[in-house]
């Protein structure tokens, strides 16, 4: 099993800043790929922001150029650097893990429980 542990969420003014973390911890081989979704109240989660293990960033249009993930593979944790931050970000932010399993061939995706990030307007 594998937990992901988030923080880093609260309530900012619109053109702030917020940072998230993700910690993995658990038993596992390795961690493939780390991101952020969010889900705002009545519409779908919703992929933010993406790392491999070794780097590869894939990121919506909407946060390009004002997001920027990141990863410490030491640590087994992922970063969201949210800048310039608008009402329309708010949602609950979900960290994901594609996490390899030992002694398997098969990815297993795992969950954050979620943290909120508010912003006023």
């Amino acid at each position: 099993q594998v937990q992901l542990v988030e923080s880093g969420g609260g309530l900012v003014q619109a053109g702030g800043s917020l940072r998230l973390s993700c910690a993995a911890s658990g038993s596992f081989f390795s961690i493939n790929v780390m991101g952020w979704y969010r889900q705002a109240p009545g519409k779908q989660r919703e992929l933010v922001a993406a790392i491999t293990r070794g780097g590869s960033t894939n990121y919506a249009d909407s946060e390009k150029g004002r997001f920027t993930i990141s990863r410490d593979n030491a640590k087994n944790t992922v970063y969201l650097q949210m800048n310039s931050l608008k009402p329309e970000d708010t949602a609950v932010y979900y960290c994901n893990a594609v996490v390899l399993p030992r002694g398997t061939l098969s990815s297993v995706t795992y969950w954050g429980q979620g943290t909120q990030v508010t912003v006023s307007s």
